[in-house]
């Protein structure tokens, strides 16, 4: 259907229903290992191919859901898919009659991906949402952001990280289980669920009595003056990371801090006059002095790059983190494998007969290289 690939995951089939965010993120991982994914579109969606970047890697059939026929025809295909990803509302898939209980009934071994805000259960989850609202009940967006306001995190925090890649993980899980027992099942990923457990950190930490419930306040959120960014002399800001004592000393010899500043560094109810005094250090030279003097030792200092200069930084540019692919800098797949590498596949830019996408899927697994 594609170019064959050689990932960790050739020769594995999934039918993507085409959507937003994570779940098309979702697949793009998928692909990117290898595995074969077909996407299912509405011939009305705009645009015809969506998603330049996440949407690479897996071709693109268009099938009308209200016509049973059509639907029929995604059955067809389902049945001959290891995997199934999908992100609409509670119920949708089932109104369409392409729910699990029947699919699961004609292919046993089909692992049912479910991308939601809320879940399949609860009662949010009808409701519509975006990813600000999913985790601000986590307790993940109250502690993000200045003091005095909480920030969104982009959708890193909730869609891609704890909705999308908890996705990922559990079905493969769950392809695991259904290689050992025969039997698919349906995996139930809600971003809100998937936020609380990256929040496991921040559990510990008050477990242990060491978060308090504002902002600015903790080791990771900005409060620490050794855990946070401080603006340039040119405009610039760099991240200024050196959490142990012994990477601290580096850089408090560096920059010209006092020894005090140990004592200083200790009590958090000093950190306020420590994160003045190292920003008013910082300001004085411009990154590139602070960079040339700090980057590459442990004293844990790097730029804060934009999306267009991160593309450029010489260590990525050395691991190849973005791909040139389609006219457009795109991330290079993550993470890496030595036996089975991965590889970032162009997008189709022509919709895919359904029929020929089932006449396919009829023939000879591949397998990997």
């Amino acid at each position: 259907m594609s170019k064959p690939a050689t990932g960790p995951l050739a020769g594995l089939r999934i039918v993507e229903f085409v959507g937003l965010g994570p779940a098309p993120f979702a697949a793009m991982q998928f692909a990117d290992m290898g595995a074969d994914v077909v996407r299912i579109a509405r011939p009305d969606a705009t645009p015809k191919i969506p998603d330049p970047i996440s949407g690479r890697g897996r071709p693109t059939v268009e099938a009308d859901l209200k016509n049973p026929d059509q639907v029929e025809m995604v059955r067809k295909l389902c049945d001959g898919a290891d995997a199934l990803i999908e992100g609409f509302r509670p119920g949708v898939m089932e109104r369409l009659g392409l729910g699990p209980d029947f699919l699961l009934e004609r292919n046993p071994r089909l692992v049912y991906g479910r991308m939601t805000g809320w879940g399949q259960t609860g009662p949010m989850a009808a409701c519509a949402g975006h990813d600000i609202n999913y985790i601000a009940i986590t307790g993940a967006l109250a502690a993000i952001g200045p003091a005095g306001s909480p920030m969104p995190p982009l959708n890193l925090v909730g869609d891609f990280g704890g909705g999308a890649m908890f996705l990922v993980s559990g079905m493969l899980a769950a392809l695991l289980s259904a290689q050992r027992t025969g039997a698919g099942q349906v995996v139930d990923a809600a971003i809100c669920d998937g936020t609380i457990q990256l929040m496991t950190m921040a559990h510990d930490l008050a477990s242990a009595g060491q978060w308090q419930p504002r902002r600015e306040a903790n080791l990771l959120d900005g409060g620490a003056p050794y855990y946070c960014a401080y603006e340039c002399a040119d405009g610039m800001h760099i991240a200024v990371g050196p959490i142990e004592p012994q990477f601290f000393e580096l850089f408090r010899q560096a920059v010209g801090l006092d020894e005090a500043t140990h004592a200083l560094r200790a009590d958090p109810r000093n950190w306020p006059t420590l994160k003045d005094k190292i920003a008013a250090l910082i300001i004085k030279r411009p990154s590139t002095e602070w960079l040339a003097l700090l980057e590459h030792s442990d004293a844990c200092v790097s730029p804060v790059l934009d999306l267009h200069q991160a593309a450029q930084h010489p260590h990525l540019v050395a691991r190849e983190s973005f791909v040139q692919m389609d006219g457009l800098t795109q991330p290079a797949p993550a993470p890496r494998f030595s036996a089975t590498p991965t590889e970032a596949r162009p997008r189709p830019h022509d919709i895919m007969p359904l029929a020929d996408a089932i006449r396919a899927w009829a023939q000879e697994r591949p397998t990997s290289s």
